[in-house]
């Protein structure tokens, strides 16, 4: 028994040769013991979410007190397909001198965003696409103007960060998991490190990475210089690419046997990373596991966003990249439509028999009467319907009334349809029917200004572009 005086430690599960886990002061003693599914899923949520935002953690196994806290303003579903946004914050501030000069991180003061990921869950909790936004993106920053995409937190928080890509990507952000860059390098080195393969060498003074072309093993600070590194010839893309591939390794690692089998690697796993999260809701994360529980290497895939420009210059003389807008748009509704992004989006080819949507002016024929005092309106009514394409034969006529304020389409019966189309190339006409001989327009003292006419060709537009995605198994390192 304890003396009332002696502080209780809780009680150690697992045994400190397996890197055991502390339960807290009063929790019953209850057998370590999990099914192989269980625990399968747990190191699957586990890897994918530290993966992903290369520095997270394996909640499943901890109590929502153990991760921070944030508040980004998400809406989060009830159920269903789920879209998360994931920020590896660069903050250097709080970190030693020592630190800063091992990781090659500078000095800077302030936290900016050094990731930042859309991930969706679809609704069967089956499939998860992972877009990486390049930092350089130029885009409208709510509230600030234009500026990088990175740049939103700086200004105003994980809620502007989250404002600005729900404007960029129209897609509404129900998860918000905030990391920093130190929790990267505990995940890498509990899972053991991750196996990398450079197609080209990479030599960069600034993050003290150098590697040959190949196959490489890193712990983590060279992981982290890997991921960070911007010392090839696409820059940004390129370690946006790299990015992707240590994610795909992170989850490998995780779902090796060897991670499932070694509860001294797991526990170290787990407990080295929860202290680098914030989230918002604040529920722990636990749902979120839940809903990953089925997911495979097969079931992540990457996706990049496509662009336009690769090398704009800013009004500010600053290097960005811009979105091709109308494809990056097609993108992300498909996302949001919850669709394979690797399956063309559907067309629907109308049948030979199907009637047109609209009558064409030019198969319409009508006259124009002036209902007012006023000279020459008449005319300048009719010049603006031809114009437009309808057919007004003759001279417009007078109406015997001239107090006539609103134009008016009249039409007899089973004139209806192509008096709407006339109608609609008047704005504020109303429309009548009446005992006439097929339509006539009635040109009031609100002296309407006939509209253009739009088009008849359709403009030539981009066929739908079927996005490049990899799976985490496809990136990989193959031996």
């Amino acid at each position: 028994m304890r003396g009332s005086g002696e502080e209780d430690a809780g009680v150690l599960v697992g045994g400190d040769a397996y890197g055991g886990v502390r339960l807290p002061p009063g929790r019953p003693r209850r057998p370590f013991k999990r099914s192989a599914k269980a625990r399968r899923r747990n190191v699957i949520v586990a890897g994918f979410l530290s993966a992903c935002v290369l520095v997270t953690t394996g909640v499943v196994w901890a109590t929502p007190r153990q991760i921070g806290t944030v508040d980004a303003g998400v809406t989060a579903p009830t159920r269903g397909a789920e879209n998360i946004l994931l920020v590896g914050v660069d903050k250097r501030d709080d970190l030693t001198r020592q630190q800063q000069n091992r990781l090659k991180l500078g000095r800077e003061a302030g936290q900016r965003t050094d990731t930042m990921m859309v991930i969706h869950l679809s609704e069967d909790h089956r499939r998860v696409t992972v877009v990486s936004l390049p930092r350089d993106t130029w885009t409208t920053v709510p509230g600030k103007g234009e500026h990088k995409i990175n740049s939103a937190y700086q200004f105003g928080g994980p809620k502007l960060a989250k404002q600005t890509v729900e404007a960029a990507t129209g897609l509404q952000i129900n998860r918000y998991i905030e990391v920093n860059i130190l929790g990267f390098i505990d995940v890498v080195d509990s899972l053991g490190g991750v196996t990398v393969c450079t197609p080209v060498p990479i030599n960069d003074p600034k993050t003290g990475l150098n590697l040959q072309a190949g196959t490489h093993q890193l712990d983590g600070v060279r992981a982290l210089g890997y991921a960070r590194t911007r010392a090839t010839a696409r820059s940004d893309l390129d370690r946006i690419d790299r990015q992707q591939q240590v994610i795909s390794a992170l989850l490998n690692r995780a779902l090796s046997a060897d991670t499932l089998a070694n509860p001294g690697k797991l526990a170290s796993f787990v407990n080295s990373t929860l202290s680098t999260v914030k989230v918002d809701p604040d529920d722990g994360l636990l749902g979120l596991a839940t809903q990953l529980r089925d997911v495979s290497l097969e079931d992540v895939k990457f996706a990049e966003v496509p662009l336009a420009n690769v090398d704009f210059k800013a009004p500010t003389g600053e290097s960005a990249v811009l979105w091709d807008k109308q494809a990056a748009r097609d993108m992300f509704a498909k996302i949001n439509a919850d669709q394979d992004l690797t399956k063309p989006t559907p067309t629907v080819s109308p049948s030979p028999s199907a009637k047109p949507s609209a009558i064409a002016p030019g198969s319409i024929t009508l006259k124009v009467k002036n209902g007012t005092l006023i000279t020459g309106l008449g005319a300048r009514t009719k010049a603006g319907l031809v114009a437009y394409g309808f057919k007004v034969p003759g001279e417009p006529g007078n109406t015997s009334k001239k107090d006539y304020k609103k134009t008016v389409v009249r039409y007899a019966a089973g004139q209806e349809g192509a008096a709407r189309v006339v109608a609609a190339a008047i704005p504020g006409a109303d429309l009548k029917k009446a005992d006439v001989d097929g339509i006539e327009v009635i040109v009031g003292s609100d002296q309407p200004k006939i509209q253009k006419q739009k088009a008849t060709t359709a403009p030539t537009s981009k066929p739908s572009v079927t996005p490049t995605t990899k799976t985490a198994m496809q990136n990989i390192c193959k031996k």
